[in-house]
């Protein structure tokens, strides 16, 4: 039976030295000022998707006291957005492409919206965890919709393409600490249900500004759809994001952990089997095997496993160990947030088109790697500005030189069909290489805790090892984070070509199309 999703057939994926025709960039990606009031809108979606991850874990102890759910419920507010986001993530980028990104980007921003709202009012755990799936199946529709949509505006001028790209990726890059501030804030003066309600304000704003400045291609006739490689995908990520999550849980050899990660990793190689064989594919696999995109994604997942590290187990040393409140927490972050702002503009506006990813995205991996060795060095009575601080300034410096210059990357040369699914790719790497990072990172803390208190408690000195205890996990942690990012920067140095970034259109001078 036929559908009605576009075909793409015979349309293979751009030649990284031959440019597209003019016709498959939408109005808005020509020359105008317009576009720049759509990055505007296009970061504010960002900054809304990103900030939720964060804000949410900072408002879980509250919630938890005020709806009385036990302490082992916490985890699925969490996994239940993961699990959502994650699995649906590539199918709502093909959806992009299919049934158009303005208004996949319209629907993910009004359903987030919905879901925030339900979730601040929930009365019950139920209640709540419905709301946190619902913005994760809403924020899978939103989150490829915004970069292919940055993708195609920005097409026709390297320059001008990356410095959206530098500031696109530095709110990707800091949006996780502004929610960790936001957070403080917002629990603290007002209440656990603002860093939901938080994001009523910002989708009002950008759905407005989203129907009144993006603007979309022409999409391709419509053919039958990938049935079978949907599901395929879709409950191989379930189950690849389900396993991790509950890795810490239940354990790495516990059935429901091990069964589950290999179940999905079966189900994901069984949809590349089909995407093989598909005559309309729901993901073409030209998109991953072009080098440069395929080494993008490859940096992204590598570089998302080792930055949960920062803001997670940095979080609980504040907190946990120096003592300080969610707010203070928060804004011990500022600083490496300016730092990623200004990396991920300067290297997107002024060397990206110059350099292309080669030098910078293994430079920007090898600092962070600094960043995470010089915190093997904190102790229960470390300062701030002696210890922490300096990790934070050389960290945010490298993620700033990562974030914009790769996710330009895994959208280069792709054709205006193909990128909603090219940019699904990047949300899913990093969305993996994050659930990976949580789930090692916290079994390791765990078992390294257990392992010193059972080999240096004595009755004398119990609360004193405890703290030494927690302090040996997180060195562990850091060390394993500075070795994973050393290990992204080897992949982007040996696999990302040298020279810049081909544009994916040709770049002749039309005028902007006034909304």
């Amino acid at each position: 039976m036929n559908s009605d999703i576009p075909s793409t057939e015979g349309a293979p994926s751009a030649p990284r030295n031959a440019p597209l025709k003019s016709s498959d960039v939408p109005d808005g990606g020509r020359h105008g000022p317009n576009r720049w009031m759509a990055l505007v809108v296009l970061s504010l979606a960002q900054l809304m998707d990103i900030l939720d991850s964060t804000i949410v874990s900072i408002a879980l102890p509250s919630a938890q006291r005020d709806l009385g759910f036990p302490s082992d419920y916490r985890q699925w507010v969490l996994t239940g957005y993961a699990l959502a986001f994650g699995s649906l993530l590539l199918l709502g980028g093909r959806l992009s492409d299919f049934f158009g990104r303005k208004r996949l980007f319209l629907i993910g921003i009004g359903g987030f919206a919905l879901a925030s709202a339900l979730g601040g009012a929930a009365e019950t755990f139920a209640m709540l965890l419905v709301a946190r799936i619902a913005q994760g199946a809403f924020a899978a529709m939103l989150a490829p919709a915004a970069l292919s949509l940055l993708s195609v505006t920005f097409a026709d001028d390297a320059k001008e393409r990356g410095r959206a790209f530098g500031i696109f990726g530095a709110v990707s890059g800091a949006g996780g600490a502004v929610g960790l501030l936001l957070g403080g804030v917002l629990t603290q003066s007002l209440s656990w249900r603002w860093c939901l309600y938080v994001n009523l304000p910002i989708a009002a704003v950008a759905f407005i500004g989203g129907m009144a400045f993006l603007r979309d291609g022409e999409r391709p006739e419509r053919v039958r759809p990938d049935v079978a490689g949907s599901v395929a995908v879709v409950l191989g990520l379930v189950a690849i994001v389900y396993g991790l999550g509950t890795a810490e849980t239940h354990g790495w050899n516990d059935v429901r952990t091990l069964g589950s990660v290999i179940a999905g990793g079966a189900l994901v190689a069984l949809f590349v089997l089909i995407e093989r064989r598909a005559k309309h594919p729901l993901l073409p696999l030209r998109v991953v095997l072009d080098r440069v995109r395929g080494t993008a994604y490859l940096s992204l997942g590598i570089s998302g496993i080792g930055m949960f590290a920062v803001f997670l187990f940095l979080t609980y040393y504040l907190e946990n160990t120096l003592g300080f409140t969610p707010l203070q927490t928060g804004v011990t972050f500022l600083p490496m947030i300016g730092l990623v702002m200004a990396g991920a503009v300067f290297s997107g506006a002024v060397l990206l088109p110059r350099t292309g990813p080669r030098p910078l995205v293994p430079i920007g991996c090898v600092l962070s790697a600094i960043g995470m060795a010089i915190l093997t060095g904190i102790q229960a009575d470390s300062s701030y500005a002696g210890a922490v601080l300096p990790a934070l300034l050389v960290t945010g410096i490298g993620f700033g030189l990562i974030f914009g210059p790769v996710q330009n990357a895994a959208t280069s040369g792709v054709r205006s069909h193909d990128a909603g699914v090219a940019s699904a790719l990047v949300t899913t790497a990093q969305q993996i290489g994050g659930s990976i990072g949580t789930a090692v990172f916290s079994s390791l803390a765990t078992t390294t805790t257990a392992k010193y208190l059972s080999t240096h408690t004595t009755p004398q000195t119990q609360s004193v090892t405890v703290t030494e205890a927690t302090l040996a996990s997180y060195h562990l942690v850091f060390w394993i984070a500075a070795a994973v990012f050393l290990g992204s920067a080897v992949v982007a140095a040996v696999l990302f070509p040298s020279g810049p970034l081909p544009l994916p259109v040709d770049s002749d001078p039309e005028p902007a199309t006034t909304p």
